[in-house]
């Protein structure tokens, strides 16, 4: 899901700048005429002279000079200026009050057609310094700047993210924000507020990290001062619906580059607090950045503490605790194995059934023909017993069906998978069906009992339908306590997220990699739970695991309507704390927890999402990209 660039700056702009046919004669313009109140600049390919403006920054390709600023909100006092000679560079100083000439050119890098067309000056020339020493007064952003503060909207990132459900509308790249270069409207949309300061020297106050840093050292924040929606306990941003009834984007929120002065940002953890930061609002690898002119230093951090979950497996057979954990890549030597045996034995009190996705073969990632998670497994449960000292519940069972070779995505040769532990004191399976293979397809039919059962148990769901082409299959198991009370779990790990487009890109509403895949995968799932429910209207159903998406993408969870109640919602977490993964600016939640009527009903439900990975205080903390759940349902 992360963001690619190829090339430095430098190469990108060199190789990739897309000029606009030359006037024949310069004009004199200001920056505001070059920015105007559109994503394009309405002198896009004309020659101009005897621009000023007083640089404001400075970088290896090029500097950045600020005008008067315009009454109009909408239009930008601030340009790049872009350049490659030394002698160019070597020319100005920041607070220099320069007059120039140039092109004026839109320039998009050409390794993401997804991205955004930047307005700036090129080929500089006849550069003359009229006066030095001058100083531009930053623009605060948030409500501390002053009676013309300037503050991010919330909720909607573009007008042109129309559908039910905004951003994250069914289908997605339905129109252009370069094709349509809407007038900018700055108070409503995000993406149009942060290109109206394109150029622009800003402060954020007391910025609030809201992920972890990316591979450049990059970081998303928002201002300490600013209002926001859908903050979570941790001082992120929760994906929430809005009150219009359309999911929140959470555009309030700004990637922190790298430091113009080639200083290094500090590592950033969810939650942290920095200096205020000073930069150049700017567009590249299609997000809106502010490039710091130093690198900010650390405030506050977190208390590290994690607590465990509340919920505890109960003597009662009929009250189940349920773990969920996608364990990234799990292999019998994968070095975070006994992180996460400790995550489920001590945070998640070793539930009675733990639903586990990304489960490696015995190889790991070595491509050899390998399919049987057994010893993964096995090593996993030993690890747990270990982590929690012999107690209670600490010896667990497993399950699982061993796919094919390569043929259910993932790292190649890892053959990622979803099994189960279990306590076996607690449940068993129901007996009587074998066991399905890779292809086998398991369906719900009455036994000769009366009761309903499986053709195959455990079994996976149409294993063979193109909706799992690449992708794993669900498992399904029907399981009993000590006393006959029957109950079914579906395992899932829906598609992932692959291909997508940039949330602040060209394509609107942006590209939801896979999202038509995961629409069927729900949509087969769904089937086989009606088939299910025709047999028994009152069965005890739970589907659980790693679904790649957010239920406020409603076009994709729209199968369940009906037929399932997310546990989150039935239990009453808070909206702002249903997370479990951090990705860009967002706490969001790709893991959930459904249950049938027959378990609803029955009421005492509970779930908690156990922070263990995102609350750490350092990427390399993690265990997992992912934090495991925790919940309580009752099944007899």
């Amino acid at each position: 899901m992360l963001h690619l660039r190829t090339g430095t700056v430098a190469e990108i702009v060199a190789s990739a700048v897309l000029v606009f046919q030359l006037a024949t004669v310069a004009r004199s313009v200001s920056v505001t005429d070059i920015q105007g109140p559109a994503y394009l600049s309405p002198l896009r390919g004309q020659a101009v002279s005897n621009l000023t403006g007083v640089v404001t920054a400075k970088s290896t390709t090029g500097f950045w000079i600020q005008g008067p600023p315009s009454e109009d909100p909408r239009v930008s006092s601030g340009l790049s200026i872009f350049s490659e000679s030394k002698s160019v560079l070597a020319s100005v100083s920041v607070g220099d009050l320069i007059s120039l000439s140039g092109t004026v050119a839109e320039f998009r890098s050409s390794s993401d057609p997804n991205n955004l067309f930047v307005t700036e000056l090129d080929s500089p020339h006849s550069i003359t310094v009229l006066s030095t020493n001058n100083t531009v007064a930053p623009l605060v952003l948030g409500p501390s700047g002053g009676p013309n503060a300037r503050s991010p909207p919330t909720q909607k990132l573009s007008a042109l993210d129309n559908g039910p459900d905004g951003w994250l509308s069914v289908p997605n790249n339905q129109s252009l924000v370069e094709v349509a270069n809407a007038t900018l409207r700055p108070d409503e949309f995000g993406m149009d507020f942060w290109s109206s300061l394109e150029g622009t020297l800003v402060t954020v106050r007391a910025p609030v990290a809201l992920d972890f840093e990316n591979d450049f050292g990059e970081f998303w924040v928002r201002g300490g001062d600013w209002e926001v929606t859908g903050q979570n306990g941790r001082g992120g941003l929760t994906i929430t619906i809005g009150p219009d009834g359309v999911p929140d984007a959470n555009p309030e929120v700004v990637i922190i580059g790298s430091p113009l002065d080639g200083s290094k940002n500090p590592s950033v953890s969810l939650g942290k607090t920095f200096s205020d930061i000073t930069g150049i609002v700017a567009y590249q690898f299609g997000f809106y950045y502010i490039l710091p002119l130093t690198a900010p230093t650390v405030v506050s951090t977190p208390d590290p503490t994690i607590p465990p979950a509340t919920i505890k497996p109960s003597t009662d057979e009929c009250t189940l605790t349920i773990g969920d954990y996608n364990v990234e890549n799990m292999a019998p030597t994968t070095a975070h194995l006994p992180t996460v045996a400790d995550h489920i034995a001590n945070f998640l009190n070793s539930p009675d059934i733990v639903f586990l996705q990304e489960i490696q073969d015995n190889s790991g990632g070595t491509d050899d023909g390998t399919v049987s998670a057994n010893v993964t497994l096995s090593t996993l449960a030993a690890a747990i017993r270990t982590a929690s000292a012999g107690g209670t519940n600490s010896t667990y069972a497993f399950l699982e069906i061993a796919p094919e070779n390569d043929q259910d995505g993932g790292a190649p040769g890892g053959n990622i998978r979803t099994a189960y532990l279990y306590n076996a004191t607690k449940m068993s399976l129901v007996p009587g069906s074998p066991a399905g293979g890779a292809l086998d397809a398991t369906e719900p039919i009455v036994g000769p009992d009366g009761k309903v059962t499986l053709t195959f148990n455990p079994g996976r769901i149409d294993p063979t339908n193109p909706a799992w082409d690449s992708s794993r299959k669900p498992l399904v198991a029907l399981w009993e306590t000590p006393r006959g009370n029957r109950f079914f779990t579906i395992n899932l790990h829906l598609t992932a997220k692959l291909d997508g487009s940039s949330t602040q890109g060209d394509a609107r509403p942006p590209v939801n990699g896979g999202v038509e895949q995961r629409i069927s995968q729900v949509a087969t799932i769904a089937t086989f739970i009606k088939s299910l429910l025709a047999l028994d209207p009152n069965a005890s159903i739970i589907v659980g695991g790693d679904c790649n998406e957010y239920v406020q993408t409603r076009a994709v969870f729209a199968p369940f309507d009906g037929l399932l109640t997310e546990l989150d919602g039935a239990a009453g977490v808070p909206l702002v704390e249903r997370y479990t993964y951090l990705f860009d600016q967002n706490s969001e939640q790709l893991d959930h927890l459904f249950v049938s009527d027959g378990v609803l009903q029955r009421g005492g439900l509970a779930v908690e999402h156990v922070h263990v990975n995102n609350w750490a205080p350092a990427l390399s903390a993690r265990a997992s990209d992912h934090d495991p759940s925790v919940a309580m349902v009752k099944v007899c």
